[in-house]
């Protein structure tokens, strides 16, 4: 199918008002999941390999008389991420069940919370690449449960269209999320994109410091369901426009994809209205490999799922003093976490800039509070790991986690590895060899720093330059060099750089004496 025509990006800004809103999906990580005792495949350190249909219950197949318990550890989880969003705490709440079929919800309803949800009302302010600051308001965040998974086999996709048939597997139905909807966000303008990626960012940064999730966008730990809609500009002292139509783009799982998006459906739906075409109220398939969307299903308003209150379940209705305790223990907010990294780690503006625009600062910092330097652990996470990230088209943390690059930075540090070497050892991790020690280990790759084997190597190499020693003793010592090079060459850059030079000099003074 040929791709749809866009308007330039800037030319869509000049005729129409973006109106954005967010609705992310955030799986928490409770032992268990929300109304069943199954385990949790979004646990920490879940085991990620288990079959298909074995994490399950008959409450999570909705069998005839299984009934649904509420995990109060999920519902302390959805308070804190509230209060962390600066929202009001309902003094009681209740769920609902949301009625529509799809074949990932087994009993054909989803247990949600509607129109009484445990948290609403506040606001998160995000930081954007110039240091400036914008404040996305907050609707609501509510508890629900996730569906399952569908798998579509055949085809050339992967995706349901075209596919032969279709597998479910019910391990992740029940997992516990909270849904963190935001009101309608105007005056984005041409930063429209760059809010959005922001906004999911700060989220994942929010609940990573909570620790209620592993917020793992290429898992689905967190999800992200962008709206957009555009309203046309009126002359100066008209009335504004009509709000515009809006789209729903469905699960995008990653932050570079979310700014993709958020800018595509600006052009698309611009090209459409300004060629005198309507917008379609819909969902949308946000697909990675082209950078476009396509039509999903009419998206519907709330009565078409009849919401009605979940009749097994009781209002939940947290007591003050637990409330109190979730307040004093939050986190630093992601701005004021910010500020203080950036004077703990002595970095300068520009350094620190790059940081919070690769969107690495969490990974760093955990990179450092694992022992490594904030210098170090920024040049690897900046530097080789996010280029071998964009070459597979991932998130870095996806490919390696902070307490292996830690781990890479000490063995870089105590000389054990050089940095040729420790891109080796990325790579090996990367490749799913183990650990950092492991693949050294395995690929023979630690620095040698035995004499013996320099020395021999020292030799061959003098074997071929016999006039190095001699410039050497005549003070040109930048001659040592040649031999340095031809030493690391010949064992794999795996020589002590530094016991090499001082063993040739030492040659030297020698063969002087």
């Amino acid at each position: 199918m040929a791709k749809p025509a866009l308007m330039d990006y800037d030319k869509a800004l000049e005729l129409f008002e973006p109106v954005l809103g967010f609705e992310v999906h955030v799986e928490l990580s409770t032992a268990t999941k929300m109304f069943s005792d199954a385990p949790n495949p979004a646990a920490k350190h879940a085991d990620q390999s288990v079959g298909p249909n074995t994490q399950i219950t008959p409450v999570d197949l909705g069998l005839p008389g299984a009934l649904p318990v509420v995990n109060a550890k999920a519902v302390e989880y959805a308070i804190s991420l509230g209060l962390a969003l600066g929202c009001e705490i309902a003094p009681s709440s209740r769920f609902a069940r949301k009625n529509y079929f799809y074949p990932d919800l087994a009993k054909d309803y989803q247990i949600s919370q509607f129109d009484e949800p445990i948290a609403g009302e506040g606001s998160v302010e995000v930081e954007l690449s110039d240091g400036s600051f914008f404040t996305v308001p907050i609707e609501r965040a509510h508890m629900e449960e996730d569906a399952g998974k569908l798998t579509h086999v055949g085809g050339a996709t992967g995706r349901i269209q075209g596919a032969e048939y279709s597998l479910v597997d019910y391990n992740r139905a029940g997992v516990p999320l909270v849904e963190i909807v935001t009101k309608m966000i105007m005056g984005a303008e041409h930063r429209a994109p760059e809010v959005a990626k922001a906004y999911v960012s700060t989220i994942r940064d929010i609940v990573r410091a909570l620790d209620i999730s592993e917020a793992r966008m290429e898992r689905g730990n967190l999800r992200c369901d962008a709206n957009v809609s555009l309203r046309p500009r009126t002359a100066p002292g008209e009335p504004p426009a009509k709000l515009g139509t809006r789209t729903e783009t469905k699960n995008v799982n990653s932050l570079r994809s979310v700014e993709r998006a958020v800018r595509y459906e600006i052009q698309r739906q611009a090209q459409i209205l300004a060629d005198g075409g309507t917008i379609t109220q819909e969902t949308r398939h946000w697909h990675e490999d082209t950078g476009t969307t396509s039509p999903g299903r009419v998206k519907s308003d709330a009565d078409d799922y009849r919401y009605f209150p979940e009749p097994d379940l009781l209002p939940i209705e947290p007591k003050p003093e637990l409330i109190a305790r979730l307040k004093e223990a939050l986190p630093e907010a992601p701005a004021g976490r910010r500020r203080r990294l950036r004077e703990e780690w002595g970095f300068t503006d520009l350094e620190f800039q790059d940081v919070v625009n690769s969107n690495l600062l969490v990974e760093i910092a955990d990179t450092v509070a694992a022992g490594a330097s904030p210098q170090a652990a920024r040049k690897w996470w900046t530097g080789e790991i996010a280029r071998l990230a964009n070459a597979a088209d991932a998130e870095p943390t996806a490919l390696i986690s902070p307490d292996d690059v830690a781990e890479i930075v000490t063995l870089v540090e105590s000389g054990d590895l050089t940095d040729r070497l420790a891109r080796q050892v990325i790579e090996g991790v990367i490749a799913g060899e183990g650990t950092p020690g492991e693949v050294v280990a395995k690929r023979g790759l630690k620095v040698v720093s035995d004499d013996g084997a320099l020395i021999a190597a020292i030799d061959a190499a003098l074997a071929q330059q016999p006039d190095v020693l001699e410039k050497i003793r005549d003070g040109k010592v930048q001659a040592a060099g040649a031999v340095i090079g031809a030493v690391m060459k010949a064992m794999g850059g795996s020589a002590d750089a530094a016991r090499v030079r001082e063993l040739v000099l030492e040659r030297a003074q020698a063969t002087e004496g």
